[in-house]
């Protein structure tokens, strides 16, 4: 279990996160919404411990996570970052191979664990065939799909994913969403997701945390955090909410 309990992180004395609290328990999906600079993208990178706290306690099963190497880490949590350096020209078989590092394997080293895991994330993935691809050669929304594969090839239980669908088209979205659902229903992991698509978050995540200026402006279920009030303070826009008619989660509509 990943806890947070009233975290800051500063940026050249500049406070981005601002007594943040949280518990990611095994099983679960937390969706962190805000507008832009509220502080998402900080939140990831704290929890992955590659920015520092400032303030506050962030701890992994209960040892402080800046107790632990980056290879103990990796072991546990995994990062899907917004499209970054991926477009250089290695075979998507490799870019996804190589995140069994945590596991001791290493280019041409491989084990017979990391193929079968490396296999199998891709066919989870939606990316039979393209193992021989150059990741250069990729659309966006492929890219994206390879680092997600990536990133459940590793093994951790933890996933951390910073817009995982914003160059993915409506069915790999809802495929991402759901792959990620299963993992955490079936398999135990967990997962952080920031994402803009309101209702894709209510249909999905079981915990919204909804950010302001580095600060917690609602946590909770969907129905409890999805409210005309705190969207408009929030995002500076109205909406109508209602229930979608084939799931019966809370829907969001911009008033436009």
């Amino acid at each position: 279990m990943l806890s947070v309990n009233n975290i800051s992180v500063l940026y050249d004395e500049r406070r981005v996160l601002n007594d943040v609290s949280f518990e990611l328990r095994p099983g679960t999906i937390i969706a962190s919404l805000g507008p832009n600079g509220a502080g998402k993208t900080t939140l990831i990178k704290a929890l992955n411990g590659t920015v520092p706290v400032a303030a506050g306690k962030l701890t992994l099963d209960d040892k402080p996570l800046g107790s632990l190497t980056r290879r103990e880490i990796a072991k546990r949590i995994a990062v899907v970052a917004q499209e970054n350096e991926t477009k250089f020209p290695i075979t998507v078989r490799d870019f996804v191979l190589a995140g069994r590092f945590a596991n001791g394997s290493a280019f041409g080293w491989e084990s017979d664990e990391d193929v079968t895991a490396t296999k199998r994330s891709l066919t989870e993935c939606e990316l039979d065939g393209f193992e021989d691809r150059l990741m250069n050669e990729l659309s966006g929304g492929e890219r994206q799909r390879v680092v997600l594969a990536r990133a459940i090839a590793t093994g951790a239980n933890i996933l951390l994913l910073d817009e995982p669908t914003a160059n993915l088209d409506l069915a790999h979205q809802a495929s991402m969403f759901r792959l990620v659902r299963d993992k955490c229903r079936t398999e135990h992991h967990s997962a952080v997701v920031i994402t803009h698509d309101l209702n894709l978050a209510a249909a999905f995540a079981d915990t919204m945390i909804m950010l302001k200026g580095g600060r917690v402006h609602a946590i909770g279920k969907p129905d409890e955090v999805l409210r005309e009030e705190s969207l408009k303070n929030v995002f500076d826009v109205n909406v109508l909410l209602d229930r979608n008619p084939a799931s019966g989660n809370v829907r969001v509509t911009t008033i436009y």
